[in-house]
């Protein structure tokens, strides 16, 4: 019977601690929990805004490289033969999932729908952007290259607009939107 009781009381504080726990670590919503240093070279710590627009870049840079390296191997019409894309697919998969954690973050931590339209319109952009890192058929290679660094000029834009949005203070009155609380079934 002391055991059973040592059992429950471990049982409930442990339950307790975990619960006590979550509700302190609540209030740090903002913030990234784990910033990926691969993607987001600069940061330690900080929100998931900040690593998502330093990601786009960073990102799309690396696969870009993938794909300078696979076509100095293969040549330009050469470097989506058979498998010769392979490492390109595998960077552009990598890091759709890499980029996943801080774009969600981003879209929690946004207080209107501006930003969250801006946010979601620039990883279109960077998805579209790596969709086209393949060379086309009848594409030089200065074309190539030139075509492969234009995204820049669209993610520095919107990179800029989105700070602009997230920099702005909010008008007075307007709260940022809360979570929605499930209620408890059974309850009305």
């Amino acid at each position: 019977m002391r055991n059973e009781r040592r059992f429950s009381f471990a049982t409930v504080l442990s339950a307790l601690s975990a619960i006590t726990f979550g509700v302190l670590s609540a209030g740090i919503a903002h913030a990234l929990d784990k910033v990926d240093t691969y993607i987001c070279p600069t940061m330690h710590k900080g929100s998931g805004t900040a690593c998502f627009l330093e990601a786009i870049p960073q990102t799309y840079t690396m696969c870009r490289h993938i794909k300078s390296i696979e076509v100095i191997e293969f040549g330009l019409l050469g470097a989506q033969e058979g498998v010769n894309g392979a490492k390109t697919e595998s960077c552009i998969d990598k890091h759709r999932l890499s980029i996943a954690r801080p774009y969600q973050a981003a879209l929690r931590e946004a207080r209107n729908a501006n930003e969250v339209q801006s946010m979601r319109t620039l990883y279109n952009t960077w998805l579209e952007s790596l969709a086209k890192l393949r060379p086309a058929s009848p594409e030089t290679d200065e074309g190539y290259k030139l075509r492969a660094a234009e995204p820049y000029g669209d993610f520095d834009e919107q990179i800029k607009a989105v700070r602009v949005l997230v920099e702005a203070p909010l008008p007075p009155g307007v709260k940022r939107p809360g979570k929605a609380t499930p209620q408890r079934p059974g309850t009305k």
